[in-house]
């Protein structure tokens, strides 16, 4: 391909992409198609031969399509969204055309400063003091993991790196029952082990973590010679939005010495709106390290997760290695690669700069917003249903609920609904029953979208019951 071609293939997609979006309402949100129905598909061995675009087109939108499940549909309300603005989209375009590997400052100047200055309005977004600086991950995992890291390098006098794990006694890391299953795996990953991630019970309406109960779990384990390393706070939990109250999780955590993360991979974004703040951030600016991702609910392309750090010290002593093909010269830059597990990063601050412009944080702030007052809205509706239960009430845009019946009978519900395909919904579980989850965070969902839910829950009860 020539780039004369590449320029009319690319108006094509783009036109291609216009009408995806503007008729995007009206295909089912999840992929209809059965397992291997899409494999079956593609031939078993690549062609010797070049193949028209032509053709690769046609076969894009016959065999790829119907095995989609589409994110940006504006009746998605299953896990959390994966939200991908126009001005986001079309800064991707950019970067995908420029295609440049950014793991140095002296690799791309533009992207790194550019990263340090978005991280830093968003700071300001999220109203964090001036002292924290941070770093753009490609998920809240990989924050997650850096973080879990730190917090055995630190408690092991940053020697783990250097002669393993073998003798340095069990460390313990703290959290609720609630936490992501990303931090189970981050203490697979770094050699902690899932018996030494200390799960406590989640209390009270927005389910926390018991400050009591921690003080005691690692009063205990000091007694038994264990070696307490890092606590894991969260903000909106993606169960059913657990938040834990940060002031005396911290209180336990200083008193201890001990590094602290804080999850809030989907509901920090909603930290933008001051008046959320008193309720979800108090006390925020005591951990060590923050995780947002703009890829959820601020409409960042994915994927984009923000790590803020109080202090980059320790992670740096964590993760930084400079062989010499990597040293740069001259005055002293940034180079964020030092300052996450992967050596290549993508330009994914363009995207931040281009969605905060496009829309300024009060336009951000009033999808947010609304969100959050039409997932209370259709709570209600569900309530009035016959026989049904609201389990959690809603947090910021999330509630989970039952129908009548069995645990069985849940998912029934939640499979018929997803092969009706007007709305996706996806299960959950909370204290030992199954629940259904209703999330509203799709970027362009619109109160109509969000209402329509009620009736096609009802219309596919009724047909299941």
């Amino acid at each position: 391909m020539d780039w004369d071609e590449f320029a009319e293939w690319s108006k094509q997609i783009a036109d291609w992409a216009v009408d995806y979006h503007k008729t995007l309402a009206d295909r089912p949100v999840r992929a209809q198609t059965a397992p291997g129905e899409i494999a079956e598909q593609l031939p078993v061995a690549p062609p010797e031969d070049a193949e028209a675009m032509e053709t690769v087109l046609a076969d894009f939108e016959t065999i790829v399509m119907p095995g989609m499940t589409h994110w940006q549909h504006p009746r998605f309300f299953a896990y959390f969204p994966a939200n991908a603005a126009p001005p986001s989209m079309l800064a991707e375009m950019l970067v995908t055309t420029i295609a440049a590997q950014c793991m140095l400052w002296q690799t791309s100047p533009a992207a790194t400063e550019m990263e340090g200055v978005m991280v830093d309005w968003l700071r300001q977004a999220l109203d964090l003091p001036e002292t924290y600086t941070g770093v753009i991950q490609d998920s809240a995992s990989s924050a997650t993991l850096s973080a879990v890291l730190t917090m055995r390098e630190r408690a092991t006098g940053f020697t783990g790196n250097r002669h393993g794990l073998s003798g340095k006694g069990n460390l313990r890391i703290y959290c609720s029952d609630q936490v992501h299953s990303s931090i189970d795996r981050a203490c697979w990953v770094a050699g902690i082990g899932q018996e030494n991630l200390v799960k406590l019970p989640a209390t009270g309406p927005r389910f926390a973590l018991d400050a009591n109960a921690l003080e005691q779990a690692i009063a205990r384990d000091l007694e038994d010679g264990q070696i307490p390393a890092g606590i894991i706070a969260i903000t909106g939990g993606t169960g059913v939005g657990a938040s834990d109250q940060l002031e005396p999780v911290l209180a336990v955590a200083r008193k201890h010495d001990l590094y602290t993360h804080l999850d809030a991979a989907w509901a920090g974004a909603a930290m933008i709106c001051p008046e959320l703040r008193a309720d979800f951030w108090h006390g925020v600016e005591g951990f060590d390290s923050i995780v947002f991702n703009p890829h959820k609910w601020l409409g960042a392309q994915f994927d984009c997760s923000v790590q803020f750090l109080s202090d980059p010290l320790p992670q740096l002593n964590t993760l930084k290695i400079e062989p010499e093909y990597l040293k740069t010269t001259g005055e002293a830059v940034t180079n964020y690669s030092e300052w996450t597990i992967p050596l290549g990063r993508r330009f994914r601050a363009l995207k931040i700069w281009f969605l905060i412009r496009s829309y300024g944080l009060e336009g951000l702030r009033a999808r947010i917003r609304n969100h959050i007052v039409w997932s209370g809205e259709i709570c209600e509706q569900i309530r009035a249903f016959e026989g049904f239960e609201i389990v959690t009430e809603p947090i910021l845009s999330l509630f989970s609920f039952r129908c009548p019946g069995d645990d069985a009978t849940q998912q029934r519900l939640v499979d018929a609904l997803n092969d009706d395909g007007r709305i996706y919904l996806t299960q959950g579980a909370f204290q030992g029953r199954k629940v259904i989850r209703f999330q509203v965070g799709q970027f362009d969902t619109t109160r109509e979208d969000v209402m329509m839910a009620a009736g096609v829950i009802k219309d596919v009860w009724r047909r299941i019951a």
